[in-house]
């Protein structure tokens, strides 16, 4: 046995996120490869949420639909997971729960945790049992309980401790054997979700101010900035709308700081006029959007990648912008870190699109790397002119204080000085100076990740969340295919239009209806874009369902 499959499923309110938590450090800490990933109601109580982990001797990084172990905590987890069973399912709960199951281990973890004083204590029971089950290290389990119950007090740590030393004396004693092979290298690893890479990356990108009107699943970017203020000086502050937080960013870079909002989409919607502020006045914004399915509220709690078009066209009239889409938690740091010197270099909006799979999800990943902070500011002399007219289009950038010059930006149309003007001619300079920026935006656009024989016939086309997800289904195909995926989804890198010469099908694959990125590379480099897989009913793409779509494409 080289991986395992488990699924912990309940209402909301019961703590599987606590076990998710829990089991991937204490995976992590007996060194296994985890990937963890949750899908959850937007409820507080009730209905029933689950969390997929991947235990492996090998490397994992996305979703699949197989369960080995189902863990049940309450009554209606199995019917809901029942397209996902096997007959091979080991379903594991209490005997109300999973009685009627052919493949089923009794476990009342209910009575368990009672007789260390409260039915709370449920979850470190499960944790513990898991622990068993799979031979995982003791001192992990321990470890890793003690850390999360930290601030609770030392009685509350030792009933919880207490509990899951009980659970993983029962799981190693209930006569299934799922242990893998362990493996040293994973003790250099760091266990990682996408929320925290996007704020480590804004941090390592000299993010010094952080402000948002919380709406998930992007709130978890804002408060793991919030945990992290004191130690990395980052001024934190949560407007009283989404307006106001764009424009306190704005404000922000204006005076020399460097800023980040975080938003999703309905929140975004509300910003589009501070976009276009930032457009008209070359005032640098980054934008974090964490992508959930609408129109509206949509579902709240889910996954999608219908937000392209929003940030694309969003703020009236015509600017440039960067849009980068992380494929990975890797690049969640890296391009949120890039965001800050590509949007203080071209004085721009700067868009990191994520969305909720990938914020929620966590693997086992390096130590990440450093990241140089650039900064382009000029100390102003007093001839200084804010909007001076530039081959490149990028005018030299003053802040107030720094310098004898005026730094004036004005939201109406301007002349080099930032005077309000009406001038036909010097309208028409603006635009174009501003426009101008475009061709070294271009230049400097990252070229898709290209995998696969260099004589593909069938070329298979991904963006953002999805890469890790289709990379590891086209591994599993035959045949002359190749995948492509794109991390900054405009402006395109000209090279990928090469890609989509050479082959002879080219098969697109987006969670949304209609096909926005597909739609973008056809309006820019008039390719055939017909063949489309899509996903749009609010959760995560799985290995499976990429490896049984493409092949049913294909008709093999």
């Amino acid at each position: 046995m080289t991986e395992v499959s488990v699924v912990i499923s309940g209402a909301a309110g019961q703590g599987i996120q606590a076990v998710e938590q829990l089991l991937a450090g204490i995976v992590k800490d007996s060194e296994l490869y985890v990937f963890a990933t949750k899908e959850y109601m937007s409820r507080v109580r009730g209905g029933n949420n689950s969390t997929t982990l991947r235990i492996s001797c090998k490397p994992v990084y996305a979703n699949i639909d197989r369960i080995d172990l189902l863990l049940v905590l309450n009554e209606n987890a199995i019917e809901r997971h029942r397209w996902r069973m096997s007959p091979s399912t080991i379903v594991l709960g209490e005997e109300k729960f999973v009685k009627d199951e052919p493949n089923h281990v009794v476990v009342e973890f209910s009575k368990i945790a009672e007789s260390f004083g409260s039915r709370i204590y449920a979850n470190s029971v499960a944790t513990g049992v898991l622990a068993g089950i799979m031979g995982l290290n003791i001192e992990a389990l321990k470890k890793n309980i003690e850390g999360y119950f930290a601030k609770k007090g030392n009685e509350v740590i030792n009933a919880n401790v207490s509990a899951a030393l009980r659970g993983y004396e029962l799981g190693r004693n209930l006569g299934l054997k799922l242990e893998l092979k362990k493996c040293e290298e994973v003790r250099k690893k760091n266990l990682l979700n996408g929320s925290s890479a996007v704020a480590l990356g804004a941090v390592a990108g000299g993010c010094n101010f952080v402000s948002s009107y919380p709406m998930s699943p992007s709130t978890a970017v804002f408060t793991e900035l919030a945990k992290m203020s004191k130690t990395h000086g980052i001024v934190v502050e949560q407007a009283e709308d989404e307006i106001a937080a764009a424009n306190m960013v704005i404000a922000a870079w204006y005076a020399g700081a460097r800023g980040l909002v975080t938003t999703s989409g309905g929140g975004f919607a509300l910003m589009c006029e501070s976009i276009s502020l930032a457009g008209m006045i070359e005032t640098p914004i980054v934008v974090h959007l964490g992508q959930r399915p609408g129109p509206a509220t949509g579902l709240p709690t889910r996954t999608e990648q219908a937000d392209l078009n929003l940030v694309l066209y969003a703020g009236h009239g015509e600017f440039p912008r960067v849009i980068y889409a992380p494929g990975s938690i890797e690049e969640a740091y890296e391009l949120t870190a890039k965001a800050f010197n590509v949007a203080d270099k071209f004085q721009i909006p700067v868009f990191v699109l994520t969305d909720q799979y990938l914020l929620d999800s966590y693997y086992l990943v390096d130590d990440l790397p450093d990241v140089n902070v650039e900064r382009y500011i000029v100390k102003t002399d007093g001839n200084y002119r804010r909007y001076t007219v530039t081959e490149d289009g990028i005018s030299p950038r003053g802040i107030p204080g720094y310098g004898d010059g005026l730094v004036r930006v004005d939201s109406d149309e301007h002349d080099e000085f930032g005077h309000i003007t009406e001038s036909a001619s010097v309208r028409k300079t603006m635009v174009e100076k501003r426009l101008r920026k475009m061709n070294k935006m271009i230049q400097e656009a990252l070229p898709p990740k290209f995998s696969g024989p260099k004589d593909y016939e069938v070329l298979i086309v991904s963006w953002g969340s999805t890469y890790l997800i289709v990379e590891e289904a086209f591994q599993s195909l035959d045949g002359k295919i190749a995948h492509l995926h794109f991390s900054q989804v405009y402006p395109i890198h000209p090279s990928a239009k090469e890609y989509f010469e050479k082959a002879k099908r080219v098969i697109f694959i987006e969670q949304n209806a209609t096909g926005q990125f597909a739609n973008l590379l056809q309006q820019t480099f008039r390719i055939d874009t017909s063949e489309r897989i899509l996903k749009y009913d609010g959760y995560a793409y799985s290995v499976e369902q990429i490896t049984n779509s493409i092949r049913e494409k294909l008709g093999v």
